[in-house]
């Protein structure tokens, strides 16, 4: 079977707006949860986010291009335009852009877009409404603007899979280089809902942390007063390459993805269960297994940890079933609490950080943990509020999203 590697990185997140800033502000426990800015929250119940800071999307789109996208594809370029300057492509590499593809991730989409077009037909009439609106909204345009601007005309995919869109762009990836359809893939992933339509609608389902008078602190994984997460934005961009291909050109490789691991709840379109989460990790761990012998083990897991009562139990639950104990787990830790939750950015976004810890030989912490949640059986080693310095040459990443989708990607140190 065919090998594939990551060889190119990038991401923009509430902590940094470069790959290196964010991950070094990730293992230091900086949190870039505040009062929302990008539009006035105070009618709402929750009053803060995860906002990317001082970003020009006049740094990666020509300035009468800007109003054609929506932000998250703004952001999905800068996380791009960083991956493929660190993938290093070289014209005398000779790359084919009909074998080179992208696989595309966004939650939600061009939200923020709905809701000031929905405001415009409502209060100006429908001859009012942007001839953008649709182009700069719809999930796909991410992989299609990218796309555009880097020539790559092998597949063009787009995974719409609510938080575990991220994972998903990797994982679709995966399979089209495994199975013939391209040498390279670009697995982009972006977000950005946050608006007050966005905000609003989770706050009303009760998912979103209230907590605003400590922004800093309201993002608490696996805590036991955690009481919801907090909306962030962002965008990450993995390249993945045919193994061969890659060692061929010298490229710089980060890891080889050796499991993935794909299920569906089938129970209920917002609450979470434990029995999906740990079929999708147990798919991804016996292809890591099958792929690299039947003593393999992961070093560290990077949770979808995202700060709700249901989800950080449930997870806690299924890891420890995967690893046949409390005692048998690896350590775990959701870096949700310094970047905020990204939505179908986040699989992306923790995916990267997953593959700088094994990199660099340290563990992000969980930040914001004071009281361990025993109560609810939330009693693993969720390296709280320090990184920690260790060997990793094995980690994974997990994502699930509301409809019961899961998504579960393994990497391993070359």
């Amino acid at each position: 079977m065919k090998r594939v590697v990551v060889t190119g990185i990038g991401m923009i997140t509430a902590v940094g707006n470069d790959a290196n800033t964010s991950f070094k502000n990730i293992i230091n426990g900086e949190c870039g949860i505040d009062i929302i800015k990008l539009f006035d929250p105070s009618r709402l119940s929750a009053t803060i986010a995860g906002e990317v800071k001082n970003f020009d999307p006049e740094t990666v789109m020509d300035a009468k291009e800007v109003k054609k996208a929506d932000r998250f594809i703004h952001l999905g370029l800068k996380a791009a335009e960083e991956a493929m300057a660190d993938a290093d492509f070289k014209e005398s590499d000779n790359i084919d852009f009909e074998r080179f593809g992208i696989s595309a991730g966004s939650g939600i989409g061009g939200l923020p877009n709905i809701e000031k077009n929905s405001i415009i037909l409502e209060t100006k009439g429908p001859k009012r409404i942007s001839p953008f609106f649709i182009p700069s909204s719809l999930s796909n345009m991410l992989g299609g603007f990218v796309s555009i601007k880097y020539g790559l005309q092998g597949p063009n995919l787009a995974c719409v899979t609510a938080c575990a869109a991220g994972t998903h762009s990797i994982t679709e990836a995966f399979k089209t280089i495994i199975l013939g359809g391209a040498d390279r893939m670009m697995a982009v992933s972006a977000e950005s809902a946050i608006c007050e339509v966005g905000i609003g609608g989770f706050a009303s389902m009760k998912a979103l942390s209230t907590r605003n008078e400590e922004p800093k602190k309201a993002s608490r994984p696996f805590d036991a007063n955690r009481d919801g997460f907090i909306m962030g934005e962002g965008a990450a961009c993995l390249i993945l390459e045919e193994y061969e291909a890659a060692k061929k050109r010298g490229a710089k490789i980060y890891g080889e993805i050796v499991g993935i691991g794909e299920s569906g709840d089938a129970n209920h379109i917002t609450s979470p269960v434990v029995s999906g989460p740990l079929r999708a990790m147990k798919a991804a761990l016996n292809m890591a297994k099958e792929r690299c012998g039947s003593d393999f083990k992961v070093d560290y897991v990077n949770a979808h940890g995202t700060s709700t009562p249901a989800n950080d139990k449930n997870e806690t639950e299924a890891l420890k079933t995967l690893f046949n104990g409390k005692e048998n787990c690896p350590p775990v830790s959701s870096t949700k609490g310094q970047t905020g939750h990204c939505l179908g950015a986040a699989g992306g976004i923790e995916a990267v950080i997953s593959l700088m810890a094994m990199e660099q030989g340290v563990l992000p912490p969980t930040i914001n943990y004071e009281t361990p949640d025993l109560e609810n059986g939330c009693d693993l080693d969720y390296i709280p509020n320090k990184a920690r310095k260790t060997t990793i040459t094995t980690v994974m990443s997990n994502s699930f999203g509301f409809g019961g989708t899961n998504g579960v990607v393994i990497f391993k140190k070359i």
